[in-house]
């Protein structure tokens, strides 16, 4: 077999000469440091993502009851709905809420979901089971005297129905008094008021209602009156034979 002549031998080293060099001289190169806005985040603590998580499924928990108590309270407040219409188209986007929640659901496990399929067969009988529930019934637990109880159906749907909600999250939720007829202040030993909501007003139903304060943690009273106000209702913390947080619902 020839050989290649000396000059090609020559011209081979050479280049493989030049092409150790040039890749010797990038590997020399420092990397570029990294700026200060490209510096890697420092970890989170590890309590940051159970936390975060239990708070978004709180709010999504919650969300079907503030879109159903908070909308109603605003058709009848802000838009003035009569009550039950304003009960009506609350718990219609209620019915929505849950209906993409279920759907999501069985999409997620099941691969597949109708939403009208969900809201007819689950949104539909739990919103319906839950108003129905409120408007009709207070545990015994939940009322100072059987008065109380007896008083329930006569308080504003949209108290009744705000008042259930709350007892999901506050079990320990007592009622003190609901509707009130003028001879019941000098048996608690008041002035009579004849401007209070706890008469029943011209549309048949009282409205406002008084809850225990005292042997309750303060915080608790505090998340209670919050919860009131952000959904609409006016709240007074005051003393009439006891300390107590009264919650009203304006005449419209």
């Amino acid at each position: 077999m020839p050989q290649g002549s000396p000059p090609d031998v020559s011209q081979r080293l050479a280049e493989l000469k030049a092409a150790a060099a040039l890749e010797f001289a990038r590997r020399s190169v420092p990397a570029p440091s990294p700026s200060p806005s490209a510096a890697p985040k420092q970890d989170l603590p590890a309590w940051i993502r159970p936390a975060r998580r239990i708070l978004i499924v709180g709010l999504l928990v919650a969300l079907p009851f503030l879109v159903l108590v908070r909308g109603s309270v605003y058709f009848y407040a802000q838009r003035g709905w009569p009550s039950w219409f304003a009960l009506v188209g609350a718990g219609a986007a209620t019915l929505v809420v849950v209906g993409v929640y279920g759907a999501w659901l069985a999409r997620r496990f099941a691969g597949r979901a109708r939403f009208t399929a969900m809201v007819q067969w689950v949104a539909l009988p739990l919103v319906l089971g839950f108003c129905g529930h409120a408007l009709l019934y207070v545990s015994r637990s939940h009322a100072k005297a059987d008065g109380v109880r007896a008083e329930y159906r006569a308080t504003h749907p949209l108290l009744r129905v705000a008042l259930s909600t709350l007892v999901l999250a506050n079990r320990d939720l007592l009622i003190t008094d609901l509707a009130r007829v003028p001879a019941d202040y000098p048996r608690m030993g008041l002035p009579v008021n004849d401007g209070t909501l706890h008469y029943r007003q011209r549309d048949g139903w009282a409205h406002a209602v008084d809850l225990r304060t005292n042997g309750r943690g303060e915080v608790v009273n505090r998340l209670v009156e919050l919860y009131f106000r952000v959904m609409g209702f006016r709240t007074l913390r005051h003393v009439g034979t006891a300390d107590h947080l009264h919650v009203e619902l304006p005449v419209k």
